[in-house]
């Protein structure tokens, strides 16, 4: 699964880099998005606890779309 996190203002780089290594970054005005692999649950809450610890407001999240090797979006098919 893949998720994209909204984050309210623009988070340092450095902390980005620190804090959540597995996420990818886009700095937008006074927004930050951060999206990339989330294994499970645990991992989920586990990121949105990071946001809490560091004092974040996290704006949106959500679910995105898997995508296939050329990062195109991957269709399911039915009952797949």
């Amino acid at each position: 699964m893949r998720y994209e996190f909204r984050i309210a203002g623009a988070m340092p780089e450095v902390t980005v880099r620190e804090a959540f290594p597995e996420l990818e970054s886009v700095f937008v005005p006074n927004q930050t998005l951060l999206f990339g692999p989330v294994t499970d649950e645990a991992h989920l809450y586990g990121l949105l606890s990071r946001f809490q610890a560091l004092g974040l407001h996290v704006m949106e999240l959500r679910q995105l779309p898997e995508q296939d090797v050329l990062g195109r979006p991957r269709h399911r098919t039915p009952g797949g």
